[in-house]
């Protein structure tokens, strides 16, 4: 059986994919608590205990949404080690097994900036340029990367940005926010079917709300 390890997997999106994977994975889940990507000693110690596995899954909580000219120099370290360091680091040094996936949890604002959350564009956005580059660097051993980028979905995330969340969902192409499992369902199909050329894509996972076209 595979081995998966997925970070912020306690609720949320992170969650959801970790529920799914269980079902055809030996699968272990950190919580943001256990497991803080923004924290290079923990990130240190998740790499001694899982040195190898089949399944990766990178997520963590997103940045807050502050005035840019009010982010601090603390503020840009923090979420410069939590969004784009410590995963940086944790693609150095675990081994991904031949035939195995990579999933990164990241935003459809990577394609559509919101200028509200500029801490999250910003490192969101460099660090998917790190992935797209080493899923042509594996690509020799099968090793697939997946950036999924999801729109509304119903965490606790969207209920902290949104303040009517039945008005808000009246407003979406489809009328209604995603609930994670079906971002969880997504995952565990790639990997259950064995779907290894769909690698250094980004994919949209918004019910159709954003406006770019590719």
């Amino acid at each position: 059986m595979k081995k998966a390890l997925v970070l912020g997997g306690s609720r949320g999106i992170g969650g959801a994919i970790g529920n799914r994977l269980n079902e055809i994975c030996d699968t272990i889940c950190f919580a943001s608590s256990e497991v803080d990507t923004g924290n290079l000693d923990q990130i240190d110690n998740l790499i001694e205990q899982h040195p190898n596995v089949d399944v990766l899954v990178l997520n963590t909580g997103g940045p807050p949404a502050i005035n840019f000219f009010e982010i601090d120099l603390e503020t840009w370290e923090k979420y410069h080690n939590q969004v784009f360091l410590g995963f940086c680091r944790l693609l150095q040094k675990i081994h991904i097994n031949n035939g195995g996936y990579v999933f990164l949890v990241s935003s459809f604002n990577i394609k559509e900036p919101n200028p509200k959350l500029i801490l999250s564009n910003a490192y969101r956005i460099a660090f998917t340029s790190v992935f797209k580059s080493l899923s042509k660097m594996l690509a020799s051993r099968k090793v697939s990367f997946v950036n999924i980028a999801p729109g509304p979905i119903k965490t606790d995330r969207l209920h902290s940005l949104v303040e009517n969340m039945d008005l808000f969902e009246s407003t979406l192409p489809m009328g209604y926010a995603a609930d994670p499992d079906e971002l969880g369902r997504f995952v565990k199909s790639i990997v259950e079917n064995d779907i290894n050329y769909l690698s250094g894509v980004t994919i949209n996972f918004d019910g159709g709300a954003s406006n770019y076209v590719l």
